[in-house]
């Protein structure tokens, strides 16, 4: 199941695409060598994910009022804790070359270019093995534009997929939910609703965090994105 999600300033589009493509690649753009982050602060414990989104969803089926604060900040802290993790495991991408999928042959690639303009606003990431599943795999573009674009371009980067992943883990305790309490689920809110769902309230979160965000005006500043689910 794949999404392509395009974004211009606060308004997002989705469109379902067919999951029969074999190949994803990314188109080029202008290389810029990102040490993101590398020595910012200690890496920290690999965590048992699947247990601790487990815990997650308990939490967001059973807590309510203040607490709930407490349950996004702790998924998205897991969100990032597995981002820095795949980092380190090679199944992340964010600068020239190739992933290949250990199921299929499938691979998504990232190829870049100099130009001849000024500062690169590109960013892009490929992400295999999304959200600790063997056969899912997230690839991103952003194109930022503004004064500020480089930089929106690539804390939006960083932000999304923790966003996307902590927004789907809620969803899915959600749907659970009825189930757990022995009243009826609603069989039309099949999976592909999920992920609408959960990319919605993802762009929503990035955008009041840019909005709020001391360091970047994200007002005469921006990107777009183009992101994909392949599972």
């Amino acid at each position: 199941m794949e999404y392509k999600l395009h974004e211009t300033s606060s308004y997002s589009r989705i469109r379902r695409i067919p999951s029969s493509n074999s190949r994803i690649e990314i188109p080029a753009i202008e290389e810029e060598e990102e040490e993101e982050e590398e020595e910012e602060e200690e890496e920290a414990e690999m965590v048992l994910l699947p247990s601790l989104f487990d815990g997650l969803a308990r939490s967001v089926s059973m807590k309510k009022g203040k607490n709930q604060n407490n349950e996004t900040d702790g998924g998205r802290e897991a969100a990032e804790s597995m981002a820095k993790d795949a980092k380190k495991n090679e199944m992340m991408l964010c600068s020239s070359g190739t992933v290949n999928s250990n199921k299929s042959n499938d691979f998504a690639s990232i190829c870049s270019k100099r130009g001849q303009k000024g500062t690169n606003q590109d960013s892009a990431i490929v992400w295999e093995k999304f959200g600790c599943q063997e056969d899912m795999i997230f690839c991103g573009i952003f194109d930022g534009h503004g004064p500020w674009g480089h930089i929106v371009a690539k804390r939006v980067k960083k932000s999304v997929p923790a966003s996307l992943l902590c927004n789907w883990q809620k969803a899915l305790s959600l749907t659970s939910l009825p189930h757990q309490l022995g009243t009826e689920f609603n069989s039309t809110f099949h999976h592909s609703d999920i992920w609408k769902q959960s990319y919605l309230k993802a762009y929503a979160d990035v955008d009041l965090e840019l909005k709020h965000h001391p360091g970047i005006d994200a007002f005469r500043s921006g990107t777009t994105a183009l992101t994909i689910i392949k599972q």
